[in-house]
C-alpha cells in the first residue's frame, strides 16, 4: 500500500512522475467481428436448460459452443462467482488477469472472458448486462469485476483464524468433486480466479486496496453470455449476498442465482466458428 516509506526521496522525483500512461495492450485490433451475428442470434433463442445455485453453494452446468448462458439474479440482490472450463480439457480455463489486462478491471457488453496459456482464446463473449447503466460511480466502483479472486478459507483463516466452508473457493471445489467427480486435490488445483459477476467493486481512492458495496442487482437482472467453445461452467452464490458489508462467513443475508442455456439454430449463426486456440509455436526461443 506504500504506507511505510524508507527511501529519501531524490531531487529530481517530480519530473520521473511526469511520464504520460501508455496502455498496455490496445484492443483495437481485438474488436469482434462477430458481435453483430450474437446481437441477431439472440433474437431467436429458446431455453434448453435451467440450473439453481443455493445460497452460499455453487453447482456446474454445460454449455455448447454457439449457445447462450445467462446469470440471473431471481429473488434477491446476490453475487456470483464464475469458473470456466475449456469442457474437453480442464486444464484451459478462464484466465482474469489476461482478461483484465485486456478487456479493463470490469467487464460488460462486447468483452470476452479469455482462456489461459497456452491456449489464449475467447472462451465466452459478453452480449447482453442488464447493469451496462450502472458504468462507473462516484467512489470508482463498477460491477462485474475481475479484480477480486474470490473468498476463501485460507484468507479467512489467515485473517479471522476460523474454518469456514462456505466460501466461493470451497463451494467451487465442492461442485467439481461432486457433480464432476473430480478428486478433491486436483479440483483445488483446478479453481481459479473468478469474474464476481453483478459484484459491485473498485479501488480506494486513499490506499488503492480493492472495496466492495452493495451490488445494485435486482431479481430480473441477468449478465449473458455466448460460448465460443465447449464449456463448463461453476458458479457460486456468495456467502456476502449482495456484499455491502461482509463475506466469509453465514451473516449476510444471500439468494440463490439461476443460469439458463439457451440455444438458436445455426442459421442464425452463419459466419461464426468456434474459437482457436493461440498459434504460438510454444519454443519460447530454445531451440
Amino acid at each position: 500500500m506504500k504506507n511505510i516509506k524508507l527511501s529519501k526521496k531524490p531531487p529530481d522525483s517530480n519530473n520521473r512522475k511526469k511520464g504520460k500512461p501508455v496502455i498496455c495492450y490496445p484492443v483495437n485490433d481485438l474488436q469482434n467481428s462477430n458481435f453483430f451475428i450474437y446481437q441477431e442470434a439472440r433474437n431467436h433463442i429458446t431455453a434448453k436448460s435451467q440450473t439453481i445455485i443455493p445460497p452460499r453453494e455453487a453447482r456446474c452446468f454445460d454449455v455448447k459452443a454457439g449457445q447462450f448462458f445467462r446469470i440471473e439474479s431471481i429473488d434477491g440482490p446476490q453475487v456470483g462467482d464464475l469458473n470456466l472450463f475449456q469442457a474437453d480439457n480442464f486444464n484451459e480455463k478462464f484466465y482474469s488477469g489476461k482478461t483484465r489486462a485486456l478487456h479493463g478491471t470490469h467487464l460488460s457488453t462486447g468483452d470476452q472472458m479469455w482462456s489461459c496459456f497456452p491456449y489464449l482464446r475467447p472462451l465466452a463473449t459478453i452480449t447482453w448486462d442488464t447493469l451496462d447503466w450502472y458504468e462507473f460511480d462516484k467512489d470508482g466502483a463498477s460491477v462485474h469485476d475481475v479484480i477480486g479472486t474470490r473468498c476463501d478459507p485460507y484468507t479467512a483463516k489467515l485473517l479471522d483464524d476460523h474454518d469456514y466452508h462456505h466460501c466461493c473457493h470451497s463451494n467451487l471445489i465442492r461442485a467439481l468433486v461432486n457433480e464432476k467427480k473430480i478428486n478433491i486435490n486436483q479440483a483445488e488445483n483446478l479453481v481459479h480466479d473468478v469474474l464476481n459477476v453483478f459484484m459491485c467493486t473498485g479501488f480506494s481512492k486513499d490506499t488503492h486496496q480493492y472495496f466492495m458495496k452493495a451490488s445494485p442487482v435486482r431479481p430480473g437482472d441477468f449478465l449473458e453470455f455466448f460460448a465460443e467453445t465447449n464449456l463448463v461452467g461453476v458458479l457460486s452464490a456468495c456467502p456476502g449476498g449482495d456484499c455491502s458489508s461482509e463475506h466469509s462467513s453465514d451473516n449476510s443475508t444471500c439468494y440463490p442465482l439461476k443460469v439458463s442455456v439457451l440455444s438458436t439454430s445455426s442459421k442464425h449463426l452463419k459466419g461464426w466458428l468456434p474459437s482457436l486456440t493461440s498459434s504460438y509455436n510454444q519454443k519460447h526461443g530454445l531451440k
